[in-house]
């Protein structure tokens, strides 16, 4: 098991930093959809995909 470690040692620190990287990124996009932002950046009035992201 050890040698497993020392072997991969490399391959397994990037592997968490990618699957923290990933968590950060969701935990934001669901506190700012809860805030009501969007990920598009653009104003959802004009937008042609608004019937998508809010539901009348």
């Amino acid at each position: 098991m050890l040698d497993f470690l020392l072997d991969n040692g490399g391959t397994i620190a990037v592997g968490f930093l990618l699957a923290a990287a990933v968590c950060l990124i969701v935990l934001k996009m669901r506190r700012d959809r809860k805030k009501g932002r969007t990920a598009c950046g653009c104003g959802c009035q004009d937008c042609p995909s608004n019937h998508m992201c809010h539901k009348k």
